[in-house]
């Protein structure tokens, strides 16, 4: 799960122009494929993959460069149009921005139709800008609150089975002061806060509380109400009133080592959580603030670069890297949403009765950060070339409340700032 700063992205270059026209080419010969550099599992499974193509047929070789996580998303930031390869991986809400800068094509016409028709709707949701799809994911990402059985049960809290009966955010509350009764430093809850919340994590972590509010991050163009709306306000001095229920987690094993009942993350945690806790592991969503329960989603996904001489091998080299043997292996590999529907539905975490059900339901009602509906749960990222100024001031916002500031003037703040940065760039129209 990629959640780097993106601050770095600022819009550069000059942007807003028509699409940079990828050349069909031949459909033969050698591409050249970058991708992020992660945990060593994923690594394996794409050079598979790669290896897979390369040795199925002799009409298109990948020659495949890995590049440090870290250091990814700058590198494609600070290469020129020109220089970057035929098929790239970029983060999800990085998308827009690479696109306004005109760095990455569509992929309408290269991938096949049963490719795109097989992606789930989530992963096509972020992939999509101005009607066309510049991007498709191998796996996707999801939002819950883990829970341990014993503890709550001992503290005699009732807990959700399914989206259908989730907490609201009181019941949430509630649960806390009562498993808080039961624990000896009353630290019962775990929000991933070692970190702090100026960042990415503050953003996909907890946005979801703006949405179930019936807020957005930005609506028509502005943040200015839709990110400081009253509703919001209220939700997030709730969330700040939770800190004295929070354990920092400065070992990561809050959860784990049960000195917390609750820990609010992403499906990433579950092989660790599910070897520590077994039987007494649950998965709950996030509690709804009035609006339904709400989940960030998104993750890394793939595209053909603007200034490609031949998308046409690209296209076919996407076609299998996005099939259910390499979309299976990756995310047998990282634990991961499965991004397509057929590998969704046989896998053994993610397939109705499987632990992690919750997550694939999740993702089955997705919705754009602009029409967000009581009834869809999985809210994309705003897809815009912004969203780096957006997730900055959203996140800072987050971690001052956090630390005590006054809800109200931090979110009005971070709304006038976005509002600042959109009205400058002209919207960051994207044509």
């Amino acid at each position: 799960m990629a959640l780097a700063p993106l601050v770095a992205l600022a819009a550069c270059g000059s942007g807003g122009g028509t699409d940079a026209s990828a050349e069909a080419g031949s459909g033969k010969g050698t591409i050249s494929v970058w991708a992020h550099q992660g945990q060593k599992s994923e690594v394996s499974a794409l050079q598979n993959a790669v290896k897979s193509f390369n040795s199925s047929q002799n009409k298109v070789k990948v020659d495949l460069k890995l590049i440090p996580e870290a250091d990814y998303t700058k590198t494609i930031t600070a290469t020129d149009a020109a220089e970057l390869p035929d098929v790239m991986e970029f983060d999800g809400p990085t998308m827009a921005n690479f696109v306004y800068n005109k760095k990455l094509a569509p992929i309408d016409t290269y991938v096949s139709a049963k490719t795109m028709g097989n992606a789930t709707d989530a992963s096509k949701a972020q992939g999509q800008v101005g009607g066309k799809h510049y991007g498709l994911g191998m796996f996707d990402s999801g939002l819950g609150v883990y829970g341990n059985k014993k503890l709550l049960d001992a503290a005699g809290v009732t807990y959700p089975k399914g989206l259908s009966d989730g907490w609201t955010a009181a019941q949430f509350t509630a649960a806390l002061k009562a498993l808080k009764a039961k624990d000896s430093d009353g630290k019962t809850l775990d929000l991933q806060e070692a970190g702090g919340y100026a960042n990415e994590w503050g953003t996909y972590g907890f946005a979801p509380i703006v949405w179930s509010a019936g807020g957005s991050l930005l609506k028509d163009g502005k943040a200015e109400g839709a990110l400081d709306t009253p509703a919001v306000v209220s939700a997030l001095k709730t969330f700040q009133s939770w800190k004295t229920y929070v354990d920092p987690n400065t070992d990561g094993n809050a959860f784990a080592n049960g000195r917390v009942a609750l820990s609010w993350v992403g499906h990433w945690m579950y092989p660790a959580y599910s070897d520590a806790l077994g039987d007494d592991l649950v998965v709950l969503p996030l509690p709804d603030f009035g609006n339904g329960p709400k989940t960030g989603q998104g993750s890394w996904a793939w595209g053909i670069g603007a200034d490609t001489k031949n998308a046409k091998a690209a296209g076919t080299f996407l076609d299998t890297l996005l099939d259910d043997a390499n979309v299976t292996a990756m995310t047998t590999a990282n634990g991961a949403v499965p991004a397509t529907r057929t590998a969704l539905a046989k896998s053994t975490l993610y397939q109705q009765g499987g632990p992690l059900q919750l997550f694939a339901d999740q993702l089955a009602k997705p919705c754009g950060d602009s029409d967000i509906t009581k009834s869809c749960v999985a809210v994309t990222r705003p897809v815009t070339a912004g969203y780096p100024v957006i997730t900055s001031k959203f996140s800072e916002a987050l971690n001052s409340i956090y630390g005590g500031a006054d809800p109200k003037s931090a979110l009005e703040k971070a709304a006038r700032a976005i509002n600042q940065d959109f009205s400058d760039n002209a919207g960051y129209q994207i044509p």
